[in-house]
């Protein structure tokens, strides 16, 4: 089945807006924000991500988890209009994400509640998961799957079998450093195929599997599977990222501006 695709550094110079330049109540948050005061922001930011995309590529994941981390934690398509204005929060701590973010072993149920808990919904939930078409994991994150799980030799009886023996291959047990490819064949293409993966039980987590649990999600899961280029997929995952960056946000006098974005002033 063919599957809609684009590249990531396409994707992510719009989302470096949302986590590295423009962190100044949602009044204020808005499309254009800076176009009197820098005209041309958004031409700078565009520059310097296709810069940064065509030396390393594979930073499109992490930027897109970490605008996850930043949203969830403080907070068309797949272009879309940013809305601009946040500002920076005073805390700043490693630990809060862990607590905050769903977790990659969370089950439907778990995942709902922390999405509705941010105001987003369910929809919200499984287009956002499609993110998982991008990026690496460490096994660390799914060996418990392929070890440590309810089914036959200790694995997940909802991982497909076929798969389960490639990724044991990469992953032995206790290996807490290789990388694997989320979606694999795909990991540098920002497309569809992740929902064909979960329909075929090939998600790589036990979130991801989750997916499969819910008529809703299961619903989008199929949808998408099947969907040729003209998936509606790219504009369900602009709308979901902009009501993901308006959760939380600090805007107006709130919070701060950053002299240094990797610290509190």
């Amino acid at each position: 089945m063919a599957s809609s695709k684009l590249s990531p550094c396409l994707i992510f110079l719009q989302i470096i807006f949302l986590v590295f330049v423009f962190n100044s109540a949602n009044a204020q948050l808005k499309v254009g924000f800076y176009k009197d005061t820098c005209p041309k922001a958004e031409a700078i930011v565009k520059e310097v991500m296709d810069q940064v995309m065509k030396v390393a590529p594979s930073l499109s994941g992490p930027l897109l988890r970490m605008h996850f981390h930043d949203c969830f934690v403080r907070t068309m398509g797949p272009f879309w209009e940013v809305e601009t204005g946040r500002r920076d929060g005073r805390v700043s701590t490693f630990s809060e994400p862990l607590t905050n973010l769903p977790p990659f072993f969370a089950n439907i149920s778990q995942l709902i509640s922390m999405f509705r808990s941010k105001g987003l919904s369910v929809k919200d939930l499984v287009v956002l998961s499609g993110g998982h078409t991008i990026g690496t994991s460490h096994c660390s994150s799914f060996s418990s799957r392929l070890y440590n799980s309810t089914g036959k030799d200790g694995t997940d009886p909802t991982l497909d079998s076929e798969y389960i023996e490639k990724l044991k291959n990469k992953c032995k047990v206790g290996d807490q450093t290789t990388l694997v490819e989320m979606d694999p064949g795909s990991v540098r293409t920002f497309d569809n195929s992740y929902y064909t993966l979960v329909a075929k039980r090939r998600g790589l987590f036990q979130s991801d599997a989750a997916l499969l649990d819910n008529s809703e999600t299961k619903a989008y899961v199929k949808l998408q599977s099947a969907a040729t280029y003209r998936s509606t997929f790219f504009k369900d995952f602009g709308v979901s990222m902009i009501n993901m960056g308006r959760v939380e946000v600090l805007t107006g006098k709130a919070g701060e501006i950053r002299k240094v974005c990797s610290k509190v002033n």
